[in-house]
């Protein structure tokens, strides 16, 4: 697998959830500085122009971080990333996997903006019932899914970590505890060594190859 990716981005998300798999990666720094994600060959990976983008040989690509969690955490299923297809944890798995991205990022937009909230037009309600939601589901602890860890808290922890550091949401003390669980983990610090910037950046983990399709 390959990994396009550039320091302070969504690209930590990533990177984070690559260390907590164990997976064998390369990366490859795209330079957002000189457009290079605007390139014709990066463009073709992801016509948006993003970052992340992870390949696996000719046959896989996926732009979209939270995207790029999902799959892994399916591709990788030894990781226990994700409850398993037919687990009844599923659906609210994959609820908590789509919230940072779907319903909690347009809130927080929301809020900045000076919006006024429509819960009847807009999808994700308003922002004081998307942060209602949010307190509730934290409150279960320690992770979305009680004990375990998966897939979705490294979308929202990741989210929600970087909203707290720019005063973008109150920092409650549920709030502020999860993301410190978060950051005790050992694969979130990795991948934070490695977002400090390429000349700092330690060698990728070793670990179990994903197949080819």
């Amino acid at each position: 697998m390959k990994l396009y990716w550039s320091p302070r981005t969504r690209s930590l998300r990533v990177l984070w959830m690559l260390e907590e798999a164990g997976a064998a990666y390369e990366r490859e720094l795209v330079d957002i500085a000189t457009g290079a994600q605007q390139t014709p060959a990066f463009r073709a990976l992801n016509p948006m122009g993003k970052v992340p983008v992870l390949t696996q040989g000719s046959s896989v690509t996926i732009a979209d971080s939270t995207a790029i969690c999902a799959w892994l955490a399916d591709r990788l299923p030894e990781a226990g990333l994700a409850p398993s297809l037919n687990h009844t944890d599923r659906g609210r798995y994959l609820q908590w996997l789509m919230f940072a991205s779907a319903t909690l990022e347009p809130a927080v937009v929301e809020k900045a903006g000076g919006w006024t909230g429509n819960p009847t037009a807009y999808g994700w309600g308003d922002y004081d019932r998307v942060m209602a939601t949010l307190d509730a589901g934290l409150a279960e602890g320690p992770w979305l899914l009680g004990a375990s860890f998966s897939a979705a808290d490294v979308v929202l922890g990741s989210a929600l970590r970087w909203m707290l550091q720019f005063g973008l949401v109150e920092a409650t003390a549920t709030r502020s505890a999860f993301v410190a669980r978060c950051e005790e983990r050992p694969a979130l610090q990795r991948a934070i060594a490695i977002d400090a910037g390429p000349e700092e950046a330690p060698a990728p983990t070793a670990g179990p190859k994903l197949p080819q399709d």
